[in-house]
């Protein structure tokens, strides 16, 4: 979720490589982009590794998207063939297509994925838009660090090929993520994160055994960062050097020093940056993390972030922005004061 640009450099720890990461499942969440997901599919033809299954969360519920999966499920029949652990269904298709009849934005698109795939039996949940590239020695680069760890985010490169700045430290207190949270890896190639990025970011079923599902309600922006604090709750996120994806779509931006972005956004994404801030201010009161005076001080940051993005990069939204920020703050408060607001219930529960 980060606006930033990073430079760095591949690594891959010195554990001796396994035979690929038991079942894993791709979650894809798509909306309306037939384009960029084309390209995406065709990404994965190039793995060099099989993943076990690849679902396909449509939130348009298009016959365009349904027929692209079919040709997917044709074209990594050919390359790989049927896979040999059915699922928990019995099935062995690799492809699974997942169409919802509402659009329920990426982070419900990110629920109901996970869900799906935690049915089928995945133990492993890598996660992705639509609008990104795998690289062909993903899951080979991203396999070493499942040994020891059970969140994993990769390094990114942006749409022209420069390397991606993913603020991986987020501040608790405040509710934001650190700007100037440094940018380089020492020789192990990995550090410790609080946050995660649905663009990419790997997981175990003992989180979500822990965690729960990703939590629907917010629709779109924060899901991803609040999950990975819940993660950091149970475990130890590490973001890693090792390059596994490409972002496909340009977006404009305001380049600060080159070497972080301001990228461009819309009116409904400002909106929800603003409104999530009550189920962010909820999960921090759930475990203790919420102070009013610091969290106040965060959401007038943030506020302040998206006045600045307004008026760098979509100065024509000015008049329609800032109102949309109010509307999100006002709806924030709602949330933040439903004394009946409950956080989504860990999985492993629900297998009791």
């Amino acid at each position: 979720m980060s606006d930033t640009a990073r430079p760095g450099t591949t690594h891959t720890p010195s554990t001796t490589q396994g035979h690929g990461i038991d079942r894993l499942a791709l979650v894809v969440v798509t909306y309306k982009r037939q384009n960029l997901l084309a390209k995406l599919f065709d990404s994965f033809c190039k793995l060099t590794q099989a993943p076990w299954r690849i679902i396909i969360v449509d939130n348009e519920h298009s016959d365009e998207t349904r027929d692209m999966v079919a040709d997917l499920g044709r074209r990594t029949d050919e390359l790989w063939g049927k896979d040999s652990t059915p699922d928990a269904e019995g099935g062995d298709a690799r492809v699974v297509y997942a169409p919802q009849t509402d659009n329920l934005g990426g982070a419900g698109g990110f629920s109901a994925g996970v869900k799906r795939a935690w049915e089928l039996g995945a133990q492993w949940f890598w996660v992705m838009d639509d609008d990104v590239l795998v690289l062909p020695e993903a899951i080979d680069k991203l396999e070493p660090w499942t040994h020891e760890h059970e969140v994993v985010q990769g390094s990114r490169l942006d749409y022209d090929g420069g390397a991606f700045y993913w603020q991986y430290d987020f501040i608790v207190p405040l509710g934001i993520p650190n700007p100037i949270a440094p940018a380089a890896f020492d020789e192990s190639g990995c550090r410790v994160m609080n946050t995660l990025c649905f663009e990419g970011g790997l997981f175990a079923r003992s989180v979500v055994e822990r965690v729960g599902l990703p939590d629907p309600r917010f629709f779109i922006y924060w899901d991803d960062t609040v999950y990975g604090y819940l993660a950091s709750k149970v475990t130890d996120p590490v973001v890693v050097a090792d390059v596994i994806l490409q972002r496909s779509r340009d977006i404009p931006n305001w380049d600060i020093a080159g070497l972080r972005q301001l990228n461009g956004t819309s009116d409904m994404n400002r909106y929800h940056i603003m409104r999530n801030r009550g189920f962010m201010m909820q999960y921090f009161r759930l475990h203790g993390d919420y102070n009013r005076f610091l969290f106040g001080l965060g959401t007038a940051a943030t506020f302040a972030k998206e006045v600045i993005r307004l008026i760098m990069v979509n100065r024509d939204s000015v008049k329609t922005g800032i109102p949309a920020l109010v509307r999100g703050m006002k709806d924030a408060r709602k949330i933040y004061r439903d004394r009946t607001w409950k956080p989504m219930p860990p999985m492993g529960e629900a297998e009791r």
